[in-house]
């Protein structure tokens, strides 16, 4: 695709939505962290239930740890992967304490040793508490990323490196929150909702099903 048809692209979803922001609920950016970790493989929705309750008795690293990873399980048993996720959490906050003195890193590569933090959830921390133009790709924008053609790869560290090169850098504070948004309401897995994408012109999606056609 080329550079006029990506910012175009942008700058539509940009008209539409100005100021996108997670839809993660959270009142730090430790909570944010947590809520980052427990989303792996799980919906927002599923995460803002468990964590509403949890961070009303248990909003900073202390209060984690006293829980305990029993409790703690009995909190996020609701969503997926819980059990793995109950041992990284105690880990990290206990880490936040003793290394960090309850800091939250504000760099990826130490960001990604604390338990549970992956690239993705780094980037999207790194985004969404300190404003940095990083893009975490999870399964919607690697998803939109490739139909679109804006930034096509088969692993999502091409896709990252590619949306990273392509994006203007005007738009790439949001660019990771317009296209999830797009992939988790429009552009959906199965049935991909075109009628209604405001995008639609610039698809390379949407020019292939109408070459097969």
């Amino acid at each position: 695709m080329n550079k006029n048809n990506i910012h175009l692209i942008f700058k539509t979803l940009k008209t539409k939505d100005p100021e996108p922001v997670t839809e993660l609920n959270y009142k730090s950016t430790f909570q944010l962290l947590i809520a980052v970790i427990l989303s792996a493989q799980a919906t927002d929705k599923s995460v803002n239930a468990a964590t509403n309750k949890l961070f009303k008795i248990a909003g900073t690293p202390e209060k984690i740890v006293a829980l305990g990873e029993r409790k703690l399980k009995e909190y996020i048993k609701t969503i997926g992967l819980y059990n793995a996720k109950a041992k990284n959490v105690i880990k990290t906050c206990k880490l936040l304490i003793s290394d960090y003195n309850k800091k939250i890193p504000q760099d990826r590569d130490t960001l990604q040793k604390l338990p549970g933090v992956g690239r993705k959830t780094a980037n999207v921390v790194l985004n969404n508490a300190f404003g940095q133009p990083t893009i975490g790709v999870d399964t919607h924008v690697f998803r939109v990323s490739n139909r679109l053609g804006i930034a096509p790869g088969k692993n999502v560290i091409q896709v990252e490196k590619k949306l990273e090169k392509n994006i203007p850098d005007i738009y790439k504070l949001h660019a990771h929150h317009w296209l999830i948004l797009l992939g988790r309401y429009t552009c959906i897995a199965r049935k991909p909702q075109c009628y209604k994408c405001s995008v639609i012109d610039f698809c390379d999606f949407k020019n292939k099903v109408l070459k097969d056609d």
